[in-house]
C-alpha cells in the first residue's frame, strides 16, 4: 500500500501549536490495540466532506452499535462542528442512539474514548476526557469538537488519511449502579447489654469449661465462656473467661462486628468489682474473645475480696459499643 511506504514525519511548529491547543481539555495517547466496540472506516473520505459540506445537517452517522448493552452512535463532521467552536478540526461525537422503553428521568453514564486510526505506525490515537458523562433525553451527545486538527488529519505523512481512506472508533463503558452497599454505625451502651450469670456450686466444677445461657444483645445472640481452673498454660493459676459469639455462623465470610465489651466478676459485698475491658472485632472465623489469665485462682478464693459467697460466683458480660452493618439499596 502506497502509505505503508511514505514516512512519518515529525509535526511541523504550526502542527503543534494546534495540537497543543487541542489538548487542553483532553487525554491523546497511543496503542496498537483496536477499539474494543466499534470502528469505521471511511473510503473516499474526500467525497463524504463534500456531500456534507452541501448538506443541511454536516454530519454523517454511523450505524447503530451496542456497548455496555445499550445503542450507540458516531457522529463525525469532516469539516468540523461550527456550532461548537469545531470549524478547521475533525468533530466526532458518541450519541446514545436508541432510547425506546426508556423510563422517563432515564440517564447513563459512561466514560468513552474516540479513536482515529495512524496507518503509518499501525496504532491508535486515543482521544478521551476519563470523566463520567451523562447521557439523558436533554444531553444524548457528547464528544470532542476539536478532535483532531484537518491540518493535521489531511496531510498524509501523519498517517490519518491515506488513499482518502480512514478509520476511527469508539469504547464505551457505562457505569451502573448495581445498589449494592453497606450502612456502617456504632451504638454505645445498649440497653439489653448486660448479662448476668450465677455460676452456682462453684467448688464443685471440675470440667474444663462451662457455657452460660445464650442471651440476646444488641441483635447478636451471646453467652460467657469460663474455665474455671484456666484454660491451658493459665491452668491451675488463674480463671480464664470469654465473651461468645454464638449465632456467627450465621454470618457471611469476611463479616466483622466491633463490639467493646467488659468482662466482671462482681464483688458481692462491697461492689469492688474485678474487671476487664476489651476492644476487638469478632467475625466468622475469630467468635470470641477473653482472658487466659483474667483473675488468679488466689484472689478468686480469697473470701476478703467476696466474690465467692454461698458457693456462687457472679459473671457478667456488658456490651459497651457494638458496630452495625446494614445493607441498602
Amino acid at each position: 500500500m502506497m502509505g505503508r511506504e511514505m514516512m512519518k514525519k515529525e509535526l511541523t511548529e504550526e502542527e503543534k501549536g494546534a495540537m497543543e491547543e487541542v489538548a487542553l481539555d483532553t487525554v491523546r495517547e497511543e496503542r496498537h490495540v483496536a477499539p474494543a466496540h466499534y470502528s469505521m472506516k471511511i473510503d473516499s473520505f474526500s467525497l463524504l466532506s463534500d456531500m456534507v459540506a452541501n448538506s443541511y445537517l454536516e454530519q454523517y452517522e454511523s450505524r447503530e452499535f451496542e456497548a455496555s448493552g445499550y445503542k450507540w452512535k458516531l457522529v463525525l463532521y469532516p469539516n468540523g462542528d461550527k456550532s461548537t467552536n469545531g470549524d478547521g478540526y475533525i468533530s466526532l461525537y458518541l450519541v446514545i442512539a436508541d432510547t425506546t422503553g426508556f423510563r422517563p428521568g432515564w440517564e447513563i453514564n459512561a466514560i468513552f474514548k474516540l479513536f482515529v486510526y495512524d496507518q503509518l505506525q499501525d496504532k491508535y490515537l486515543t482521544i478521551g476526557d476519563g470523566r463520567l458523562r451523562r447521557f439523558c433525553a436533554i444531553k444524548n451527545k457528547w464528544g470532542f469538537p476539536q478532535m483532531l486538527p484537518l491540518s493535521i488529519f489531511n496531510n498524509a505523512s501523519n498517517g490519518y488519511l491515506i488513499g482518502d481512506s480512514c478509520v476511527f472508533g469508539a469504547e464505551v463503558f457505562v457505569v451502573k449502579s448495581e445498589g449494592k452497599g453497606e450502612h456502617f454505625s456504632m451504638i454505645t451502651d445498649p440497653s439489653d447489654g448486660t448479662f448476668t450469670w450465677e455460676v452456682q456450686y462453684f467448688s464443685g466444677l471440675t470440667g474444663e469449661f462451662y457455657y452460660s445461657q445464650v442471651y440476646l444483645a444488641g441483635g447478636h445472640e451471646w453467652k460467657l465462656k469460663l474455665f474455671p481452673n484456666g484454660q491451658i498454660k493459665q491452668r491451675g493459676k488463674y480463671l480464664s473467661l470469654f465473651l461468645e459469639l454464638d449465632n456467627h455462623t450465621n454470618y457471611h465470610t469476611g463479616w466483622k462486628l466491633f463490639v467493646g465489651f467488659t468482662l466482671r466478676i462482681k464483688d458481692q459485698v462491697r461492689s469492688h468489682h474485678h474487671e476487664k475491658t476489651i476492644h476487638t472485632w469478632f467475625s466468622a472465623s475469630e467468635n470470641d474473645w477473653g482472658l487466659g489469665s483474667f483473675i488468679s485462682l488466689s484472689d478468686i478464693k480469697n473470701p476478703s475480696n467476696n466474690f465467692i459467697v454461698n458457693d456462687t460466683l457472679i459473671v457478667e458480660g456488658v456490651l459497651n459499643r457494638l458496630s452495625v452493618h446494614k445493607d441498602f439499596a
